[in-house]
């Protein structure tokens, strides 16, 4: 495997996941920089612009020395927009040292890399994502910004498999935020919308990186 693949990180740290159907499962996150959106709304808009530049060698290293005292089988490839950059090195090397692989993605952007958990969140106001994701995602997170009406929500459900769960996500924790998807939900139990659920973001409750 090639050793000197240069990545632009933002940050690497061992948490536990807060979000989606992960929640709560020790991971060691690699955060990198970029994003092809910029939401508005983006609650780590420090990982657009800023970033230092790794190896993959580097990055497979610093990983192995916190599984040493945080003994974590996931790693979460988040952002930004990780899939901006080329992974392939590294999942394939932390494939090869035993990991299980995350990608949380904005669904812009594809490339066939050896993930086993795709969690995708479509974005305003298009909510465009490429095909691939209709059936390999596992999980599609929608944010509750004030843009997201239930015809939205409706067009999103139909678009996905039954099996994988729309999850509606407070934005930051937000009275109105939470309220909104309150709302939401009671719409979709009335319209027999299937597999939509509240969300959260748990490592904002307990005050964790």
């Amino acid at each position: 495997m090639p050793q000197q693949h240069i990545l632009k990180i933002a940050e690497i740290f061992p948490s536990i996941q807060g979000e989606g159907l992960r929640q709560g499962e020790p991971t060691i996150f690699i955060r990198l920089a970029g994003c092809n959106l910029e939401c508005s709304f983006c609650d780590t808009k420090y990982a657009w612009k800023e970033g230092r530049k790794h190896s993959t060698a580097q990055v497979l290293e610093k990983v192995n020395k916190l599984r040493h005292h945080f003994p974590a089988r996931w790693v979460c490839l988040t952002g930004g927009e990780p899939l901006l950059q080329d992974l392939a090195d590294l999942a394939k090397g932390l494939k090869k040292e035993g990991f299980k692989i995350q990608v949380e993605t904005n669904g812009t952007l594809y490339c066939p890399l050896p993930v086993d958990w795709y969690s995708i969140s479509p974005k305003p106001d298009k909510y465009r994502y490429q095909p691939e994701y209709k059936e390999k995602a596992k999980e599609v997170k929608v944010i509750l910004t004030k843009n997201l009406d239930f015809e939205l929500l409706k067009r999103l459900r139909k678009e996905f498999p039954v099996k994988t769960p729309l999850l509606l996500q407070p934005q930051s924790s937000r009275k109105w935020s939470i309220n909104l998807g309150i709302k939401l939900l009671r719409q979709a139990l009335k319209a027999g919308l299937k597999n939509i659920r509240l969300s959260g973001q748990l490592h904002k409750i307990y005050g964790l990186r």
